[in-house]
């Protein structure tokens, strides 16, 4: 009987996981044909240019693409052709996009419905489909104060699937986070530039400016890195609830506070504001560009800004 029940959650348990997955890839899917059509290739551009084939110059077209020696060969310099010709090129669309997400116990904190974990993984997907829907690759590096899971790029619906389930259910081993770990990890595995989205909530000793700088700037320098902050509103204003046990979702360390304390929740709220505005500063340091979401708003607006301003770079 025991095992009849436990084989019983199992199975509930794997249909609600499906379920939720399914209810991600319909919704993620949806903003992708429709929100971020072209705004992602637009915002990303390929390795390179890959010749094609040969035209008569038309006007406007670019004299820097003038092929001159066939232009030659072809007779224009004895007066037998009208014009000159110049070269197509196509750019080398497919990339390779690598989702580095922190796993650590504080992304698993949530007050406003879904956990920062939660809403790091509907980024994830829609930033996957994305990439998969332009023909490009996409892989994971799950890490936490260890690297807990790599999966290789690849391309495909399933495989987007596996990397969502990856995200949302695989029960990571370290609780602390090793950022420096990850980017150094990335960078011996991944030889090609990239694009690495490093997804986190960028919480705790290890993402402060002086442990954090280099790896980020190397990393930034290698790769085409883009930080994703997911953070939730209780982070950042202490709730007034009197008297309560706080745990540390990393470390396990227990201390009792006084949240209905003025000063106490007035400098919880300057310290957090002040992380927030030394991370904004690294990342304009580093040149490093910046999504910030939170658990109790919807992402799509500025995921769709993002890329807007990517492509008006380009331009």
């Amino acid at each position: 009987m025991a095992k009849d029940r436990d084989q019983g959650r199992t199975r509930a348990a794997e249909m609600a996981a499906r379920a939720r997955i399914r209810q991600i890839e319909i919704r993620t899917r949806r903003l992708v044909n429709t929100l971020f059509s072209g705004d992602y290739k637009s915002g990303f551009k390929g390795r390179g240019i890959e010749f094609l084939d040969l035209r008569q110059y038309l006007p406007g077209d670019d004299i820097r693409t003038i092929d001159w020696k066939v232009t030659a060969r072809l007779g224009l310099s004895r007066g037998e052709v009208s014009h000159p010709f110049v070269k197509k090129f196509a750019e080398e669309r497919e990339l390779t996009v690598m989702l580095v997400v922190d796993a650590s116990g504080s992304s698993r904190f949530g007050t406003r419905g879904q956990l920062k974990l939660e809403q790091a993984a509907q980024v994830a997907a829609t930033l996957a489909f994305s990439a998969i829907r332009n023909n490009d690759k996409v892989g994971l590096v799950f890490f936490t104060d260890r690297i807990e899971r790599y999966v290789v790029p690849r391309k495909g619906r399933t495989h987007v699937l596996r990397l969502i389930r990856d995200i949302l259910y695989f029960s990571p081993e370290g609780t602390d986070t090793d950022p420096k770990l990850a980017l150094e990890f990335l960078m011996n595995i991944v030889k090609r530039r990239a694009i690495v989205f490093l997804i986190s909530d960028f919480l705790g000793d290890s993402f402060l400016p002086s442990k954090l700088k280099t790896p980020l700037g190397i990393a930034a320098r290698r790769h085409d890195l883009v930080a994703v902050s997911v953070t939730d509103p209780a982070e950042l204003e202490l709730p007034k609830l009197g008297l309560v046990d706080v745990e540390d979702a990393e470390t396990g360390a227990l201390v009792t506070i006084d949240s209905s304390n003025p000063g106490l929740r007035k400098a919880f709220q300057n310290r957090m504001q002040e992380r927030v505005d030394t991370r904004r500063k690294l990342f304009q340091q580093l040149g490093v560009d910046h999504i910030p979401v939170s658990t109790n708003e919807e992402f799509t607006s500025k995921l769709h800004k993002f890329f807007q301003e990517r492509a008006r770079r380009y331009r």
